[in-house]
C-alpha cells in the first residue's frame, strides 16, 4: 500500500493547552451566577453603593455673589416686532406658506412660526437664509421692542 504522506512522519507529542476565556464583569454579576456561587462556597463580595437606587437630585451649586450681581441676562431677547413684520409680509408676497419657507431654508415650520409670532430667540443662520430665500434684509434690525 502507498504512503500517502511524503516523507518522515513524526509525532508531536508536546502537550496543546487551551485556555478558558475570563467570564465578563456582567456574567459575574448576574444573579444566577451570584447564587451558583453562594450554593458552590465559593467567595462572594458584595458592596453597598453610596445612594444606590435613590432618585435624589441634589441642587446645583448656586454662586449668590453672581446672583446678587445681576450680570447674567435676565431673559433672552426675541425677535423684534418688526422683524416679525418683515418675514411675515415677504413670505405673503412671494405667496410662500409658512411650511413651503421652512422647507427652502431647511427648518421646521415650527422654527418659521415662531419668528413669524415672535416667541423664537434670533440665530444669525436662520436670519441669513431667510433674507436669501425671501430676499429682505432682517439682520441688524434684531433689537428688542
Amino acid at each position: 500500500m502507498p504512503n500517502r504522506f511524503p516523507g518522515a512522519l513524526s509525532q508531536d507529542w508536546e502537550p496543546v493547552v487551551l485556555h478558558k476565556s475570563k467570564p465578563k464583569a456582567q456574567d459575574l454579576r448576574d444573579p444566577k451566577a451570584v447564587n451558583k456561587a453562594i450554593r458552590s462556597g465559593a467567595p462572594v463580595q458584595t458592596v453597598k453603593k453610596f445612594d444606590a437606587g435613590s432618585n435624589k437630585k441634589t441642587a446645583p451649586i448656586v454662586n449668590t455673589g453672581k446672583l446678587e450681581e445681576g450680570t447674567e441676562p435676565a431673559a433672552l431677547d426675541k425677535v423684534s416686532n418688526e422683524v416679525r413684520r418683515l418675514i411675515h409680509k415677504a413670505r405673503l408676497e412671494k405667496k410662500m406658506s409658512q411650511a413651503e419657507l421652512a422647507k427652502q431654508i431647511n427648518e421646521r415650520p415650527q422654527v418659521v412660526q415662531e419668528y413669524e409670532s415672535g416667541k423664537a430667540v434670533p440665530n444669525q443662520m436662520v436670519l441669513a437664509k431667510m433674507e436669501k430665500v425671501l430676499g429682505v434684509k432682517l439682520r441688524g434690525k434684531i433689537s428688542k421692542s
